[in-house]
C-alpha cells in the first residue's frame, strides 16, 4: 500500500465522533441478534450469528445505503450530513470512497441490494430454521468475501495509489479492522455452515444404512 504522503496526526473530534458512531451501530445490532435468538429459542452460536446479520444488515441499510444515494447523486464530497462526515473521515485512508470509483460504487450497490437482502432472508431463515438457512448463509458469504476482494484487489494491482498508509488509525483501524470483519465473520460463518451440511449428510446416510 502506497502513502497519499499526508503527516500522521492525532485522533480528531470527527475520528471520534466516526468511531463512537459505529461502535453504537455494533452495539445496537448485538443487542437486536441476542434479543430475537433468545424470543426464538435459537443456539448460543446462532445467537452471535444473529448479533452479526443484524449488525451486517443495519450497516447495509444506513451507512453504505447512504453512500450509494450520495455517489449516484454526486460525489460524498458534495453533502454535508452525519453520514457523509463518517465517509469524508474514512476517505482519509482511502481517497476512492470522497469521489465517484465505478469499481467501489459497483461494489457497494451489490452490497446494499443483494447482501442486505440476503442478510434479512438469513436472520429469518435462521429464526424459523428453514431448509435454505445454509444455502443463503453460504451465497451470502461469499459475496461478501468477494467484495472485499474486488475492493481491494484492483487497487492493490496498480500500487494502491489511494490508500494512506501514514499512520496506524488509517492502516488498522481503517482499513484493516473495519474491512477484515467482513472478512473473518464470513469465514466462520462458512466453515459453520460446512460442518452443519457435513453433520446432515452424515445423518441421511446413517439413516438409510438402517
Amino acid at each position: 500500500m502506497a502513502s497519499t504522503g499526508q503527516p500522521p496526526s492525532p485522533l480528531s473530534w470527527r475520528s471520534a465522533a466516526s468511531l463512537a458512531a459505529c461502535a453504537a451501530q455494533f452495539g445496537l445490532g448485538w443487542a437486536l441478534g441476542r434479543w430475537l435468538g433468545r424470543r426464538h429459542g435459537s443456539s448460543r452460536l446462532d445467537g452471535w450469528a444473529l448479533s452479526w446479520l443484524c449488525y451486517d444488515a443495519l450497516v447495509h441499510a444506513t451507512v453504505e445505503g447512504s453512500f450509494v444515494y450520495m455517489a449516484l447523486m454526486g460525489t460524498v464530497a458534495e453533502f454535508d450530513n452525519i453520514i457523509a462526515s463518517l465517509w469524508k473521515e474514512y476517505s482519509i485512508a482511502d481517497a476512492r470512497w470522497l469521489h465517484f470509483d465505478s469499481t467501489i460504487v459497483s461494489m457497494e450497490i451489490q452490497s446494499v441490494f443483494l447482501d442486505g437482502l440476503l442478510a434479512l432472508i438469513l436472520i429469518y431463515a435462521i429464526l424459523k430454521q428453514k431448509h435454505y438457512r445454509h444455502f443463503i448463509q453460504i451465497t451470502l458469504c461469499v459475496t461478501e468475501i468477494y467484495g472485499g476482494w474486488m475492493t481491494f484487489g484492483p487497487e492493490w494491482l496498480i500500487g494502491s495509489p489511494s490508500l494512506n498508509t501514514s499512520h496506524w488509525l488509517y492502516v488498522w483501524v481503517y482499513l484493516t479492522f473495519f474491512n477484515g470483519i467482513w472478512i473473518v465473520i464470513p469465514g466462520l460463518l462458512l466453515v459453520q455452515s460446512w460442518v452443519e451440511l457435513k453433520k446432515m449428510h452424515h445423518e441421511r446416510s446413517d439413516r438409510k444404512k438402517h
